[in-house]
């Protein structure tokens, strides 16, 4: 089993999750970050001051799939999140040991 996590446009996420769905993935939990990269921020202009803006929104996407699924799950998240600009985000994939779904106690696979 596999864990992805990507960093991405906010605007992108419903178009990585519809496409994520489709493709038979349900379960996903996302989180609103902020962070910067080569993006390294800007500044903004508000009532007369400028405000340096260091961190940029961005939506974290986590998802557990099978070893069988992570290949075309990223591939799927690569080219929906895409705008071909800089600050598009970054996937990451690490390997899980064991899964455990609490409600019944299922595990491996099965779990996810």
């Amino acid at each position: 089993m596999k864990k992805i996590e990507a960093i991405i446009k906010p605007f992108k996420l419903d178009e990585v999750k519809d496409a994520l769905n489709e493709i038979g993935i349900q379960g996903l939990t996302v989180t609103e970050v902020k962070g910067f990269g080569r993006q390294k921020g800007h500044v903004e202009l508000y009532r007369g001051a400028e405000y340096d803006i260091s961190f940029i929104p961005k939506v974290k996407i986590e998802a557990v799939v099978s070893d069988a699924m992570f290949e075309k799950a990223v591939l799927t998240i690569e080219h929906k999140a895409k705008t071909g600009k800089i600050g598009d985000g970054k996937i990451f994939v690490s390997s899980i040991d064991q899964v455990v779904r609490i409600r019944t106690g299922e595990t491996g696979d099965a779990a996810i």
